[in-house]
């Protein structure tokens, strides 16, 4: 039974990850996260922007405390059409040209093609304007009956489970975030004193976009990205200590803001007491939705969790479901405090 509910999860982490659903166009991911949700939310509501915004109520008296996890993915944009029916795009968020080299895409309407580059893909650097899409077409016109300028393409990275406990697929990042928020929620029984919102933001790629708009229109005292922060194994990214496999991120630090020194120490004592495998996790460059939360407002207090990503912003990240599970109940536990800032 317990086997059958694992792969249940999994199944959904899997739908989650394969949706197509780069920063802007978020509607297929934000149609499966409602059809998981509907019976377990008190109230939902779905803003300008594409946020879904869900509170779970609680008793009354306690704090109101904000989770983000954005349902974006990175991907690119058509700017042109070339007359030997090459496709020219720009960047949608920050990604590695040499990981899109010579793999695959996947447009909005299901066209898929191959990514190469103009001239040597060493010598382009990190310009993705220096790459082109091919999708078999010879001719412009023949490419046009499929593709338009302006349209979006994203990653097409089918999702795999290695040994030890590890997954593999595009858009972990962030949808394991959003995973976690939708199980969290099911946990939540509202018999705790704080009010809980669950935000599944847009455009987090693009500048935490989303996040913005959804602090003003809930005025949070405690805001909570739950995001990806990169393994430092691999040579793409600066040093650090995150590893996958060693337990959810308490986030410490990262460019983007600075965690509040009590939650963040509530956090760490909350994961020591409930016996959760956790690491401290800091990100020399980056950002998440407690930058755009942060500084809402008249500015509000935040922390974030993490789920440590090996491969990042490409089509085979690589996480850990045992972090991942880990994630779920740090969020259960720690929305159940209470937060006294007096």
């Amino acid at each position: 039974m317990m086997e059958l509910q694992k792969d249940i999860l999994k199944d959904l982490l899997k739908e989650l990850t394969q949706a197509w659903g780069v920063a802007g166009r978020e509607k297929a991911v934000r149609e499966i996260i409602l059809r998981e949700i509907v019976n377990y939310a008190d109230e939902m509501r779905e803003d300008a922007l594409g946020n879904l915004i869900v509170l779970k109520k609680g008793t009354g008296g306690g704090k109101r405390i904000m989770l983000s996890a954005h349902m974006d993915e990175i991907g690119m944009q058509v700017t042109k059409i070339e007359s030997d029916g090459r496709i020219r795009v720009a960047k949608v968020g920050w990604t590695w040209t040499s990981s899109l080299y010579n793999d695959k895409v996947i447009f909005q309407n299901g066209v898929i093609g191959v990514v190469g580059c103009v001239g040597n893909i060493e010598e382009a650097k990190n310009e993705v304007s220096k790459l082109f899409i091919d999708i078999g077409c010879t001719t412009k016109e023949e490419a046009e009956k499929h593709i338009k300028v302006g349209d979006y393409c994203g990653f097409y990275g089918p999702f795999h489970e290695l040994q030890n406990g590890r997954l593999c697929a595009k858009s972990f990042d962030d949808r394991a975030g959003c995973w976690m928020l939708i199980q969290a929620l099911k946990r939540n029984d509202g018999k705790r004193e704080n009010d809980v919102y669950y935000v599944f933001s847009v455009q987090e790629e693009l500048g935490c976009r989303g996040a913005i708009t959804a602090s003003e229109a809930i005025k949070p005292d405690i805001g909570i990205s739950v995001d990806v922060s990169p393994d430092h194994f691999y040579p793409c990214d600066p040093e650090g200590s995150n590893a996958v496999g060693e337990g959810v991120g308490v986030k410490l630090g990262d460019p983007s803001a600075i965690m509040d020194e009590q939650l963040v120490n509530m956090m760490l004592k909350c994961c020591e007491e409930n016996g959760i495998k956790h690491q401290r996790d800091v990100m020399a460059r980056g950002g998440t939705d407690s930058s755009s939360i942060n500084r809402s407002g008249t500015g509000v207090r935040v922390a974030g969790i993490s789920v440590i990503d090996r491969y990042p912003h490409a089509q085979s990240s690589v996480v850990s479901w045992d972090d991942i599970q880990a994630g779920v109940e740090l969020i259960d536990k720690y929305t159940a405090l209470h937060f006294d800032f007096s």
